[in-house]
C-alpha cells in the first residue's frame, strides 16, 4: 500500500483497491463500509453510492478475493448479492440499537461524530414517509444510517421493517453495481470513453446528487428546533 492520506477516507477506490502485505482485501472492505454505514451511526461519512458504483466498474478485482469466475455477470450479480446482504445486516444493527438506546440517543450532546439535528430529521423523514422511508434512505446519505435507528426507537414492526429493509437493500446494491459496470461497458464500447479514467467527475457528479437533498433537507430547521430556540427568547 502507498502511504497513507487523511483524505484517502473519502476516496472509494482507495477502499477498492486496499491490500494487506499484497493480499487484496477490497471486497471484507467494501461490505464492512456498507454495514458501518447502514448499522452504526458513526458510519455516516463513509462513501456510500460512489462506493457501490465503482465497485461495479472494478466488479472482477473485487470478486476475485473470494472466487475466480469468466462470466463477468456472475461476478455483478455475486458482488450485488454480498453488498445486500451487508445492507440488510446493518440496518438490523441499527435498528436494535435504536430499540435499545432511544432514550440515550435523544439525549445524547453533539460532537464530533453525532449530531442530534440528524436524528430529528431522521425522526421527521420517517414519520412523513412511513415503511418507505426505509427504501428512499438507502439513497440518501446520512439518512440511511439513521433511518434503521429510528425505526427501532419508533418500535416500527419487526416483519415489516424486514419486508423494506430486504427491499430496499436489494435495489440499492443492485441497482448501482450494475448501473457502474454495464453504463462503463456501454460507454466505452459505444463512444470509447473510459470511465476509469474519469473516476473524480464519477465521484463528484455521484455525490453532488445524492448529498443536494439531504443539504437542502437538513437546511430546514426542524419544529422542535424551533420550538427549543422560541422557548430560549
Amino acid at each position: 500500500m502507498n502511504d497513507f492520506s487523511w483524505k484517502d477516507l473519502f476516496d472509494p477506490l482507495f477502499y477498492i483497491h486496499f491490500d494487506i502485505n499484497g493480499i487484496k482485501v477490497g471486497l471484507f472492505i467494501v461490505l464492512f463500509i456498507v454495514f458501518a454505514e447502514t448499522g452504526l451511526f458513526a458510519g455516516f461519512f463513509l462513501p456510500g453510492d460512489s462506493l457501490l458504483f465503482l465497485s461495479g466498474i472494478y466488479n472482477r478485482e473485487l470478486v476475485e478475493n473470494i472466487m475466480v469466475a469468466d462470466s463477468d455477470f456472475i461476478n455483478v450479480l455475486v458482488l450485488s448479492a454480498l453488498v445486500g446482504a451487508a445492507g440488510i445486516v446493518g440496518n438490523m444493527v441499527g435498528y436494535w440499537f435504536g430499540a435499545k438506546s432511544g432514550y440515550y440517543l435523544y439525549n445524547k450532546k453533539d460532537s464530533l461524530l453525532w449530531k442530534q439535528k440528524y436524528l430529528i430529521q431522521s425522526k421527521e423523514f420517517f414519520e412523513k414517509h412511513g415503511g418507505r422511508a426505509i427504501i428512499f434512505a438507502r439513497f440518501l446519505p446520512i439518512f440511511r444510517t439513521f433511518a434503521p435507528i429510528v425505526a427501532g426507537i419508533v418500535l416500527m414492526d419487526k416483519k415489516k421493517f424486514m419486508f423494506y429493509n430486504i427491499l430496499s437493500s436489494c435495489l440499492w446494491s443492485f441497482s448501482l453495481i450494475f448501473a457502474g459496470h454495464y453504463l462503463y461497458g456501454f460507454l466505452l464500447e459505444k463512444f470509447n470513453i473510459d470511465l476509469k479514467e474519469h473516476i473524480e467527475l464519477i465521484i463528484i457528479i455521484l455525490v453532488a446528487i445524492t448529498i443536494v437533498p439531504v443539504i437542502l433537507k437538513f437546511g430546514k430547521k426542524s419544529p422542535v428546533a424551533s420550538e427549543d430556540e422560541a422557548s430560549k427568547e
